[in-house]
This record gives C-alpha cells, structure tokens and sequence, in this order.
C-alpha cells in the first residue's frame, strides 16, 4: 500500500477537527509539551508536503528556539522603539514581551531565487509567481501552525517584515534571496483564546449545480 493510498483512509472529519481547534494563542509560555525533535519532525514535514505553484517548493523555514527565540523578539522590539513613539511604546514592548514569553518561533520565508527562475522559464506567468508564491507560504503557514497546535502548542502568525527582514537575516547568516513573509511564536498554552464569532457561513459560501 502506498503513502497515497494510505491517505485515503484519512477521514475529513479528523483533519477538520485540527483545523477548527487551530487558534490564535497569545498567552504563551516556555514550556513545550513535546520535544525539540518533535517540534522539527512537524515542521519538517510540512514543509515537504505542503503544496507550492508548479511544485517550486520555494518556501523555507527557520526555528528559533531558546535563546536565539528570545534574541528575535529582543531585536524587533529594539527595531521598533526607533519608529514607534515613546509615549505609545509601553504598549508594544507589552506585546513583543509576550511573544518573546514563548518556546520558540518559527520563521516563514520565500526563496526569491527560486521564484525569478520560474519567472524566467515560464515568462507568460511571470507576473504570477510572485503571487502563487505568497498563496504557496500561506498553505504552509496554515499546515505548520494546525500541526503545532494538534501537538498541544499555542501559536499566533505576527508580521513584522520588512522592517527586521535584514537584520534577521544577518543575525542568523540567511541567504539574501529569502524574503521574509511572517513570523510564528509558539509555545505551551497559558491561556485558551476566548470564543470566536462567525459570519454565517451561508453567505460566505454557495453551491451551485
């Protein structure tokens, strides 16, 4: 039997339910319920099966742990006290304190070298790549961050590219054609998020045949 037929097994009720207990957690802490392999055996894996426009497989990931987690989030909020106001900056080292309060984060990037490859070859979709691109880190983002959470991890999906994009990338010796996209501080959960409103899904969907 192979993986594909395995997969067909799988029941779309157990891979809704990860979905639909995917949430926003900002009350994290750094305690991890699973190891540090654990963490990299998911990531690992949804980077390889996560889907990318004519297969570019462009995207890639870096996972700050420990101190280098608490290194990122000290460099952005130094980052922002250059640009945020004095007297509204308590607030944002609020919030950059609380992401650092976390186990780790991971960060998304784009390989901008694979992308002006593909431009180059297939030069009638060349304005499209940079777009399937962008929808590409997206789906990664969204399987990366489900499977944190179906592990017992709280995360939340921060963006503060462009503005640390060149420093991260010093700071941690990145090539210079990965674009920064987000940011993912995760954690042990210290608090569950509170209720979550929806818009009726009648109108956010329709059927037609």
């Amino acid at each position: 039997m192979n993986e594909y037929t395995l997969n067909q097994e799988l029941k779309s009720a157990d891979y809704l339910k990860a979905v639909q207990a995917r949430r926003s957690v900002y009350a994290i802490t750094k305690e991890s319920p699973v190891s540090d392999d654990r963490i990299r055996e998911v990531v690992e894996q949804a980077v390889l099966h996560s889907p990318s426009s004519f297969n570019s497989q462009s995207g890639r990931v870096v996972v700050l742990l420990g101190g280098e987690h608490d290194r990122l989030w000290d460099l952005t909020t130094e980052t922002l006290r250059k640009i945020v106001p004095a007297e509204q900056f308590e607030g944002t080292a609020q919030k950059m304190n609380s992401f650092k309060s976390g186990y780790g984060t991971v960060l998304f990037f784009e390989d901008e070298a694979v992308i002006q490859g593909l431009q180059e070859q297939f030069a009638l979709y060349a304005d499209n790549f940079p777009v399937w691109a962008n929808q590409s880190s997206g789906m990664l983002q969204l399987v990366v961050w489900t499977a944190l959470s179906a592990e017992g991890l709280g995360a939340s999906l921060q963006h503060y590219n462009p503005l640390i994009d060149e420093e991260v990338k010093s700071t941690w010796s990145l090539p210079q054609s990965w674009r920064l996209i987000a940011q993912m501080p995760f954690g042990g959960v210290g608090a569950a998020p509170g209720e979550k409103q929806f818009q009726p899904v009648e109108e956010r969907v329709r059927i037609v045949k």
